[in-house]
C-alpha cells in the first residue's frame, strides 16, 4: 500500500511540475506579447530617464501579478472542487491555510523566475529605437 501510494504521489508531482513549466511559459509569452505592444512606452521613459531597474521591477511586478491572480484562481477551483468531491463521497473537507499560502508564494515565484527574461529584455532597449518602433 505504501508503494503504491508513493507511485501515485509520484505521478501527481510530476503532472504538478509539467503544470508549473507550462504555466511559466504561458506568463513569460504574456510578457513578451506585452513588452511588444509598449515598446513606444518602455522608450519614453528611457529618454525620460527611467533606469533599467525601474522598467526591470515594473515588468517583474506585473508578471507576479499574473501569477498572484492566476495562483488565486487555482486556490479558489481547488477549494470549490475539493469541497464538492467530499462531500460526493461524504467526507468533510477542510483546506488548510498554510498550504493556500505555500501555493501563492510559490505562484508568485513563478512569476519572478519566468518574467525576468522579458523584464530584462524590456530594461535594455534601446530608447530610440524603442521611441521608432511602429
Amino acid at each position: 500500500m505504501t508503494e503504491m501510494l508513493g507511485t501515485i504521489t509520484l505521478a501527481i508531482s510530476a503532472i504538478a511540475a509539467i503544470s508549473l513549466l507550462v504555466g511559466g511559459i504561458g506568463v513569460m509569452n504574456i510578457m513578451l506579447v506585452s513588452i511588444t505592444e509598449r515598446t513606444r512606452e518602455i522608450g519614453t521613459r528611457k529618454a525620460l530617464g527611467a533606469s533599467e531597474n525601474v522598467i526591470r521591477f515594473q515588468f517583474i511586478v506585473e508578471s507576479v501579478v499574473i501569477c498572484l491572480i492566476g495562483g488565486m484562481l487555482g486556490i479558489l477551483a481547488g477549494i470549490g472542487l475539493g469541497t464538492l468531491g467530499a462531500n460526493l463521497l461524504g467526507y468533510a473537507s477542510k483546506p488548510s491555510l498554510v498550504v493556500c499560502l505555500f501555493a501563492v508564494a510559490f505562484s508568485m515565484t513563478i512569476g519572478v523566475f519566468f518574467g525576468y527574461y522579458p523584464a530584462s529584455k524590456a530594461a535594455k532597449m534601446d530608447p530610440i529605437e524603442a521611441l521608432r518602433y511602429e
